[in-house]
């Protein structure tokens, strides 16, 4: 017998009546637990709410444009009595082979020095340090600002 779950908008910090701008899913997806299920934006940021538990998608209760906070209903899914629906395990993935340096030694590049060996003075502080400016960084980077923190951010590219 199939247990019913219903799967609600966690706690997305002071949010309150965000609009659902995408439905990710649809009746009759099998998803797994953690797999994005719609996207909000509030004037701030673009999340996407994530499943509670893996099952298949029974009902949807929300569409696009519905406003939602923590604790609204998102969807009911039909979980297994574990609470996890069986899936065939992935493959493993080959190991990549080494490369092999050619004959005359052309095109071998020196590996990149580790972290580690830097031995300057650090001049920059932070409490909190986010990797990378791409969606999800840029959203960190301003929300740990916007709540006080003295935050650094990192991008490998020169211009954002």
């Amino acid at each position: 017998m199939a247990n019913l779950i219903d799967v609600k908008v966690p706690d997305i910090g002071d949010f309150a009546d965000i609009p659902v701008i995408e439905i990710l899913v649809k009746v009759g997806d099998t998803i797994k637990k953690e797999d994005s299920l719609v996207s909000l934006e509030s004037d701030k940021a673009t999340m996407e709410v994530p499943s509670t538990h893996s099952g298949v998608v029974r009902e949807l209760k929300v569409k696009i444009g519905d406003k939602v906070s923590m604790g609204s209903l998102v969807l009911v899914l039909e979980a297994s009595e574990a609470g996890i629906v069986a899936s065939a395990p992935a493959p493993p993935e080959p190991a990549a082979p080494s490369p092999q340096p050619s004959p005359k030694g052309e095109g071998v590049k020196a590996p990149a020095p580790a972290a580690s060996s830097y031995t300057g003075n650090v001049d920059v502080t932070c409490e909190i340090l986010v990797l990378g400016a791409g969606p999800g960084g840029y959203s960190a980077a301003f929300r740990a600002a916007d709540l006080g923190m003295k935050t650094v951010m990192v991008e490998r590219y020169a211009q954002l």
